[in-house]
């Protein structure tokens, strides 16, 4: 009997644990939403690149076939957005000799550069993806493909926006009715207290992650045969990601 006893009293110590109080409790619930979306640009870095002992004949050459590939991409894609990403004059210096341990080192001579290395980018900005193989294939006549990156138009992400912030939300709610069947509670017990999207307090906030093809190529010798096969490119697509934190108090 005392030992049935003892049972009982540990049944009822384990229910009682199993069923604390929840009235007036805080619940703090994060929630996880994504949109999914095929990308609808393009932004493409193409350059050229000359070296010259004279460095007044490199720089002429690079501003020539910059010209020329300007020229190029605006009458392949008239719809592109094009802005200069960069100019770069470098001068090369002969390898200097090694140091042989022992003996003195010889006095310093001022260097002099024996050529110049000139290189100029452009940057384009495209929606027009299914002419974007042709585009960078005329332009690699004369200028050499080094990166193109794939995402959304500013319009497309902003239209997307709602279909985000629904996403989670929903998430939220769904996570908050499994919260409060597993207290044994109902759900018109709980009251949504807080809703922070955008992480004004110690919260994260949304954050974009972007899932796609990027493309990164080389620098090539410029004085090639004017005719270049087609680059396959493959845009893939872009997951928008927000998270946000409700707090939920039971009556």
């Amino acid at each position: 009997m005392k030992y049935l006893a003892a049972v009982v009293l540990m049944a009822c110590a384990v229910a009682h644990a199993d069923t604390l109080p929840t009235n007036g409790a805080l619940v703090v619930v994060p929630a996880f939403g994504e949109v999914r979306h095929v990308n609808d640009q393009a932004t493409a870095i193409l350059s050229v690149e000359d070296i010259d002992q004279d460095k007044a004949a490199a720089a002429s050459r690079v501003n020539q076939k910059m010209k020329q590939g300007l020229d190029i991409l605006k009458k392949a894609d008239p719809q592109a957005r094009l802005k200069s990403a960069g100019y770069y004059t470098y001068p090369i210096y002969p390898a200097e000799p090694p140091v042989v341990p022992g003996q003195p080192l010889p006095a310093r001579q001022p260097r002099v550069p024996t050529s110049w290395r000139v290189s100029q980018s452009v940057e384009l900005v495209t929606t027009n993806l299914d002419a974007l193989p042709k585009t960078v294939a005329a332009a690699q006549s004369v200028l050499s493909l080094t990166n193109v990156r794939f995402g959304l138009t500013p319009e497309t992400t902003r239209q997307l926006e709602d279909q985000r912030i629904a996403a989670t939300y929903q998430n939220l709610n769904e996570r908050i009715n499994s919260i409060a069947k597993a207290m044994g509670r109902k759900v018109g017990d709980a009251v949504l207290d807080t809703v922070d999207f955008e992480g004004s307090g110690n919260y994260a906030g949304s954050r974009v992650e972007v899932t796609g093809s990027r493309v990164i190529a080389n620098a090539t010798d410029l004085r090639m045969a004017p005719q270049v096969a087609e680059p396959s490119f493959e845009p893939g697509d872009t997951v928008l990601n927000m998270r946000l934190v409700g707090k939920v108090r039971f009556k």
